[in-house]
């Protein structure tokens, strides 16, 4: 104890001595831990942290998939099927999400809710904390309503009151009895934080019993010692016999069987795993510019160690000396960086929009948690070793005669100047790795939010709304609903149009299978994307009409059903003829669609994948109670929404209203921009980070590289070397450390870039323009870094070189 006693405040001496030595080796340390422990922090909640079920590896999701759809939803008969017919699933089950009408005194909220077959939360393996669970038979359609409430539901709306079991709560119109109360820790994030869970009573005569209609999804739990392979092939063999048997609605339908995990994270599994490695970098750029301030320290210790060794300390003495130094100085670095951490942590989560957030409830209570903690004491032991040993290989802890030989700094500075070198080219070559991964995420976002939307974005403000089924359950109260919401908000002032749609561009969803009539068909999945908007919804948005003619008021119910396509629909279904008058069926049953025009092309998909072609409806001939209404303002957008919410309540406070925003944020904050945008952003700085880094740390070689040929360079000048020639020596070794380091780093990046595809749009991973500006840009900056070290040398008087030696 007082051998680390005196350690201890010898250590701290000697820091306190060196300044400048303590706190940039403190601040570099910090820094490289603070971004390694909060990329972490995301990376253990979503992809390390096990889901909150039993046996969680055991879960699949389970989808149909057709050749341009590879996880598609499932019809409630071929769900039956597949239920009976499977070998592989102890379990199978179905949910669907929805948005759920609930009394409030002063009208009524739309609430997230989930409607789940009965066994849903058996085959999760979660039991309520509270009450029971769905019963056998629960979710037939002569069952009584009953509903699960989630754990925050029932603390913040219910008071976590235990006598609300039996009570009753009204839910778009339909009383249902609740029954029990969620895990705390629970969570499923395709729900995006459900509040109330309720049994799915199949509906005898709608959607459910057919085929083609497709609007559930999956979820089983394989069998013990089944494999997802097998379920795989179990659950094709099945779906090749429903084609057989129905091939007018099931042809060219297959199955696809995804570990649930992967239908939880995997869209970000990608980034999360790209900037841990890029933090990773990072932390190793900082730990090799802090174990290159060792060594040059180290180097002006020989005479110490030597003379301390020659005084009778031991070699395990001296070994004990850098091991207190490197623990205090990773000490002091990593409760910077942790406190850092914490702070980025809080900084990246307020960046993720609330849209997204609620499809990520695993980052709730995202903080310094134990596993964090011990990701970062794991960082701090390693670096603790590594700084210990790096300048006990570089001292003569043995060696008393030869250390106090080498007084002089001719072998040292060449000894240093070679290892320096070598760190610095590795140093380099990652910073390259960095700065060409932020280079092609940051081309990818700009070739993200340059797609052409086929509509004028800017002045768009978008106001969604619910209608309660009691009040305008029929077909012509909606569109009175509909028509007095459009004239009262046209009104407003500053307003120049106004539109409803059932859903907004970007959005995808909601398909049908069509077939032209007139034509043969044999049950081809002719699938299209369609939306019902009001007569005036091209014109707000500037969406281009090619030819044909637009809605109008007159498109009633009392009409002939008609319908307006989009280009690609004309290009794929009439090739090499006008389509305006053809009919298009949705089933034979139901009346023919006339197209009255064509569209160009809107991007009602996301932003980074092809959209299938587009029919619209008018809605006067397919009203609905719930729909987005867009407005096209002369005033700035989101000034206007209070305006517009306002409008709508005036109109029935029972409305309610949700996802007040613009056109501009639904295109920036699209989970394919902000991707990307997240990722280039952080990679970005991790890149910047080790660009100066690097550059400085390249100052620092070839400066101590002077430093040590201080007496050389003063012989060349005292033989007549000119100005130029010392330049051209010092600029030549800078120049062979960059390029050399420089060269490695893209041959490294051209290989690690790979990894970036799934992020990567409208670039390829070996972007030869990306390569060489990064090549250029660190040239450049190397050779401006070691200027002023070789202005430095060309301006060394030879006389007083030579007396300093």
């Amino acid at each position: 104890m007082d051998d680390l006693s005196q350690d201890i405040r010898f250590a701290l001496r000697q820091l306190r001595k060196r300044p400048a030595f303590a706190l940039t080796a403190v601040a570099v340390l910090a820094l490289g831990l603070c971004a390694s422990v909060a990329i972490f922090a995301f990376v253990d909640a979503a992809l390390i942290r096990p889901l909150p079920y039993r046996e969680p590896a055991r879960l699949v999701g389970v989808y149909e998939r057709i050749p341009f759809c590879e996880l598609c939803n499932l019809s409630f008969p071929d769900y039956l099927d597949w239920k009976r017919l499977n070998r592989s699933f102890s379990s199978l089950d179905v949910y669907q999400t929805s948005g759920m009408m609930l009394p409030q005194p002063d009208g009524s909220e739309l609430v997230r809710g989930i409607r789940v077959t009965a066994s849903f939360f058996r085959t999760l393996g979660v039991s309520p904390v509270y009450g029971r669970d769905f019963a056998a038979g629960e979710d037939t359609p002569q069952a009584p309503r009953t509903v699960i409430l989630s754990y925050a539901t029932w603390q913040t709306r219910y008071g976590g009151r235990r006598d609300v079991i039996g009570k009753t709560v009204t839910l778009s119109g339909s009383p249902n009895i609740i029954i029990g109360v969620l895990p705390p820790a629970f969570h499923f994030a395709p729900g995006r934080r459900a509040e109330f869970w309720t049994a799915y009573h199949q509906n005898p005569t709608g959607c459910d019993q057919r085929r083609g209609c497709h609007g559930l999804y999956g979820i089983a739990r394989l069998k013990d010692g089944v494999s997802l392979q097998q379920a795989n092939t179990d659950v094709a063999i099945i779906a090749q016999q429903l084609e057989k048997l129905y091939p007018d609605s099931n042809r060219g339908q297959g199955s696809k069987i995804v570990a649930l995990e992967d239908v939880i994270v995997g869209s970000i599994r990608t980034i999360l795993i790209v900037l841990l490695i890029c933090a990773g970098l990072l932390l190793l750029i900082a730990s090799i510019n802090v174990a290159s301030l060792l060594l040059v320290r180290s180097e002006s210790r020989r005479r110490e160690m030597a003379v301390r060794s020659g005084l009778g300390a031991s070699a395990g003495r001296l070994m004990g000396q850098f091991l207190t130094e490197a623990f205090i100085l990773v000490g002091a670095g990593a409760a910077i960086g942790l406190i850092g951490a914490k702070w980025a942590i809080v900084l990246l989560t307020r960046l993720i929009p609330q849209s997204l957030m609620s499809g990520m409830p695993y980052l709730d209570g995202l903080g310094l948690n134990l596993h964090t903690l011990a990701f970062a004491a794991a960082i701090g032991v390693l670096e603790i070793v590594l700084f210990t040993v790096t300048p006990i290989l570089r001292l003569p802890l043995g060696d008393l005669r030869g250390g106090l030989a080498e007084g002089t700094r001719g072998s040292v500075g060449i000894a240093w100047r070679r290892l320096g070198a070598n760190l610095m080219v590795l140093e380099l070559a990652i910073a390259v790795v960095l700065l060409v991964g932020a280079g092609l995420l940051s081309k990818s976002l700009y070739r993200v939010l340059q797609v052409d939307l086929g509509i004028q974005p800017d002045h768009v403000a978008i106001v969604q709304m619910a209608a309660p089924m009691s009040r305008y359950g029929k077909n012509e109260q909606q569109i009175a609903l509909a028509q007095n919401v459009v004239s009262k908000i046209e009104s407003l002032p500053g307003v120049e149009s106004a539109a409803l749609s059932s859903l907004l561009p970007l959005q995808g969803g909601n398909t049908i299978w069509i077939r032209i009539a007139g034509r043969p068909y044999h049950g081809e999945h002719n699938e299209v994307m369609f939306r019902e908007v009001s007569s005036a919804y091209f014109e707000t948005l500037h969406a281009k009409l090619i030819k044909g003619r637009s809605f109008t008021d007159a498109d009633s119910m009392s009409k002939h059903q008609v319908t307006v396509i989009d280009r690609k629909l004309e290009a794929k279904y009439f090739p090499g003829e006008d389509p305006i008058g053809k009919q298009i069926l949705n089933n034979p049953t139901d009346p023919p669609m006339e197209v009255i025009g064509v569209v160009d092309d809107i991007r009602e998909g996301a932003l980074d994948s092809d959209t299938w072609p587009a029919l619209y409806l008018p809605f006067n001939q397919h009203p609905d109670n719930e729909f987005a209404i867009v407005v096209r303002t002369a005033q700035n957008e989101r000034s206007i929404l209070p305006a517009l919410t306002r409008a709508i309540h005036q109109i029935d406070p029972g409305i309610s209203t949700f996802g007040e925003s613009t056109m501009t944020e639904q295109v920036n904050d699209s989970p394919a921009a902000y991707i990307r945008r997240s990722s280039a952003w952080v990679v970005s700085g991790f890149a910047a980070l080790a660009f100066i880094l690097g550059v400085v740390g390249l100052y620092g070689v070839i400066a101590y590289s002077v430093s040590q040929r201080t007496r050389e360079i003063g012989v060349r000048m005292a033989f007549g070397a000119q100005s130029i020639a010392v330049y051209r020596l010092v600029l030549k070794e800078a120049a062979w450390l960059a390029g050399i380091g420089i060269a490695i780093g893209l041959v490294v990046a051209a290989v690690a870039a790979t990894s970036l595809q799934p992020l990567l749009f409208g670039v390829g991973a070996r972007d030869a323009a990306t390569m060489l500006t990064v090549a250029v840009l660190l040239g450049i900056a190397s050779l401006l870094a070691s200027f002023i070290p070789a202005r430095r040398a060309a301006s060394v008087d030879p006389v007083e070189a030579l007396r300093s030696e």
